[in-house]
Parts: structure tokens; C-alpha cells; sequence
């Protein structure tokens, strides 16, 4: 059975000691999470295990790839994510289809519960 979820979800990420519930932004056209670098530092998130080339709209870069644990839809998650600097964006939280593959299913109709 597939979870359905909505374009916007609240999730938690869960960093060292503390936990943050985010509004993020799904969107199955990104293969990998992402999250802003200042929330990242501020759950103390890390080590970077890797770094990697980026194709986004601003153009390619390189970004550090780390392992967190996030919470969507109450299903508990241990995944990559891009740490990237979202400050100028509206969701400090990107969901990639490196969590949606895992059984959901996103209805862009849905409203945020």
C-alpha cells in the first residue's frame, strides 16, 4: 500500500540531540533530498561523507552529501540528502524521489493537513 502525500509536507529531521518539524517541498523531479545549510548546522547534522556535481535550475555545483534521518507522513527515514543554501527559497526542505521510491505516491491535488 502506497502513502499519498501532497506537493507540501511537514517533516522532521532529526540531527544530534534535536529535532525540527519543516514544511518541505516535494518534488519528484530531484533524485536526492535536500536541506539548507543553516538548518543542517543547527541539528548538527554530518559528517559530510562525500561530495558531489549538481545540475539544478542556478546551474551546476558541487554539494556536500550527508546521511539524516527524517520523518514524512509518519514513516521514518535514514537517507542522502544535498546540503545546499536555500535561505532565498521558500521550503528549507527538499523530498527527492531517493524517499518517494521507498512507497508513496503524490497527489498534487492534496491540501496540507
Amino acid at each position: 500500500m502506497k502513502t499519498i502525500i501532497g506537493c507540501k509536507e511537514y517533516v522532521t529531521i532529526f540531527g544530534q540531540n534535536k529535532a525540527r518539524k519543516v514544511l518541505a517541498r516535494i518534488d519528484t523531479g530531484a533524485s536526492k533530498c535536500s536541506i539548507d545549510t543553516n538548518l543542517a548546522k543547527l541539528l548538527g547534522l554530518g559528517p559530510v561523507l562525500r561530495e558531489k556535481r549538481i545540475k539544478s535550475a542556478h546551474g551546476i555545483s558541487t554539494r556536500s552529501i550527508i546521511l539524516a534521518r527524517i520523518m514524512i507522513a509518519g514513516r521514518r527515514f535514514k537517507v542522502f540528502f544535498t546540503i545546499a543554501d536555500r535561505k532565498h527559497m521558500k521550503y528549507s526542505v527538499l523530498v527527492g524521489r531517493n524517499i518517494l521510491k521507498r512507497g508513496f505516491l503524490v497527489d498534487s491535488s492534496r491540501k496540507l493537513r
